[in-house]
């Protein structure tokens, strides 16, 4: 089993709480309608659970993740914007402790990017989801991120992060990988596309930068970086300066590129 390279730090949470249906879904939104029963894998502190359950309702989701403590915040989540049709569960994709077809959609958003075995994972999310029903997965693609202005410490940054997901047991290029771990996984349907998030105002720059300086330097990504022998902390703290200059720059441009499965059951 994979570790969770980014571990659950407040720039780690910041990040994915500003996660929705619209700009992290947005291919499986066609699919649903209400009274479908979702499991959302990965689900993380519950910002697009909550969201695919407003579009099921009354159907019923179920969140899982496999640290007990951000399905709290998950839990929170859903009470706070009154979502009373999500249900909570520990889970590992790898072993899902579901009976064979219990679910109409089977979701996971940057989940197969940190497992040690996404063809077996999504081998499970098939089994569990009903004939006739849609298993879908959107995990990013390092390699493929790109930006503006150029800067050596941000091409470490990659090189580095890629190497400790890699080490920790992940795939940290998983975007591309999709299709192909699909269709070993048995799928014969499936749908692949692609989509991105950019980072180019003012504000979401300072948002982008912030969080990735924060998460170089305090987050679980940096204990296993320094740990592991991949860098040193005078290292870490010199990407994180960069991450924060490029945050600052009039034109800076960051994008994030996407692949994206829908999967025909």
């Amino acid at each position: 089993m994979a570790t969770y390279t980014h571990g659950h730090h407040e720039s780690v949470l910041r990040s994915h709480r500003w996660r929705t249906a619209e700009n992290s879904a947005a291919y499986l939104l066609g699919e649903l309608r209400p009274g479908l029963r979702v499991l959302d894998v990965g689900c993380g502190p519950g910002t697009i659970t909550a969201d695919l359950a407003e579009r099921v309702a009354p159907g019923r989701v179920t969140a899982v993740d496999t640290a007990p403590g951000v399905l709290e915040d998950a839990r929170a989540e859903a009470e706070r914007r009154g979502a009373t049709t999500v249900d909570f569960a520990v889970a590992d994709v790898e072993r899902l402790d579901f009976p064979d077809d219990s679910f109409d959609v089977v979701h996971a958003h940057q989940v197969l990017q940190h497992v040690g075995d996404p063809v077996r994972a999504l081998a499970e999310m098939r089994r569990v989801c009903r004939p006739g029903g849609v298993v879908a997965a959107r995990d990013s693609d390092y390699a493929a991120m790109t930006w503006y202005p150029a800067a050596p410490e941000l091409d470490d940054w990659l090189a580095l992060y890629r190497r400790v997901a890699r080490s920790n047991g992940g795939e940290p290029d998983a975007g591309r990988r999709l299709l192909s771990w699909a269709r070993a996984a048995g799928f014969t349907d499936v749908t692949a596309g692609a989509s991105v998030w950019c980072f180019a105002t003012p504000e979401e720059r300072a948002w982008w930068s912030s969080l990735w300086a924060d998460r170089t330097t305090a987050s679980s990504y940096a204990g296993i970086a320094v740990g592991g022998g991949h860098t040193t902390a005078e290292a870490l703290e010199r990407i994180a300066a960069a991450w924060r200059t490029w945050g600052e720059a009039r034109d800076g441009w960051f994008s994030v590129l996407h692949g994206e499965i829908l999967c025909r059951v």
